[in-house]
């Protein structure tokens, strides 16, 4: 399974936005692999995945217990942030709607959530002190997301208020695609370890800068044509660099194909990771 320490701590985990796309069928996923088993195929050939549906819609907890019962106890679920808060009530006025996102399962993955992402949409440029107000509402262990979800309303029909490993960290990172981010931007997510997501696609900007984050967060939706195009082999080489950078600096580094329209996703994070681990490979081989 590609996930690759590196000076026996730093993880490279490199992954798909997504897996239940039809137009893989026959192609990524033989055809005789059933549907209900892609995310176990996936899992085989790679070390994480985002999960889409959190952001579009509050999932039920025993769709979060059967993704952890697919996938070995090591995998990791990188859970994109409700809609709802983001694209809705950008980021104001979240308290609730924080806690029923955190109260509708995502602690039935245990040790298997990984990252949660916060998308913003493209209209959106937060002001410093709005960021800040949302960043310092995230709850930063399983006890402390445990502890939020209690404050759920009555759109959570079957709460999940149990936390296995309270002091399990959790990791945010948001992805920025609008233009307008200041230095006053940056310093809040510095402040709270928030990472910013470094985002390549045709109509959006790239944004790599480094908040001191615990983890590297990369995101490759194609360019020009965002989640069409694919990556070309010298391209994926450079991606290779700035994920060694990264782990140079002493961070895991976690990255997501998100162009899936014409295939390209699992493929091409499938080549990054040969590339990324023949580099590591003999990095640790080189120093005997």
């Amino acid at each position: 399974m590609p996930r690759w320490a590196y000076g026996g701590s730093m993880v490279v985990r490199i992954g798909l936005s997504g897996w239940q796309y039809d137009s893989w069928r026959g192609d990524f996923y033989p055809a005789g692999v059933p549907k209900r088993r892609w995310l176990e195929y996936a899992a085989e050939r790679f070390s994480t995945v985002e999960v889409n549906g959190s952001f579009y819609s509050l999932q039920r907890p025993e769709r979060y217990r059967a993704w952890r019962a697919a996938v070995p106890p090591t995998f990791r679920f990188a859970l994109k942030g409700g809609r709802y808060v983001t694209h809705m009530l950008r980021l104001r006025n979240v308290d609730t709607a924080l806690a029923n996102f955190f109260a509708s399962g995502p602690l039935e993955l245990g040790a298997t959530l990984g990252p949660v992402l916060w998308q913003l949409p493209e209209s959106l440029t937060p002001t410093p002190v709005v960021l800040d107000g949302f960043l310092a509402l995230l709850p930063r262990t399983h006890g402390a997301a445990a502890t939020l979800a209690e404050r759920h309303d009555d759109k959570v029909a079957e709460p999940s208020l149990r936390a296995e490993d309270p002091d399990q960290v959790i990791h945010h990172a948001l992805e920025v695609r609008s233009t307008g981010l200041t230095d006053e931007h940056v310093d809040v997510l510095r402040r709270h370890g928030v990472a910013l997501v470094d985002s390549h696609a045709g109509d959006f900007p790239r944004l790599r800068i480094d908040t001191g984050a615990p983890i590297a967060y990369l995101r490759l939706h194609g360019a020009p044509w965002t989640y069409h195009d694919g990556y070309s082999p010298q391209a994926l080489g450079r991606w290779a660099t700035t994920v060694v950078e990264h782990v140079d600096a002493g961070r895991d580094t976690y990255v997501y194909f998100d162009n899936d329209a014409e295939r390209h996703a699992p493929w091409d994070g499938l080549a990054l990771d040969r590339i990324v681990r023949d580099r590591l490979r003999t990095r640790v081989d080189g120093r005997g």
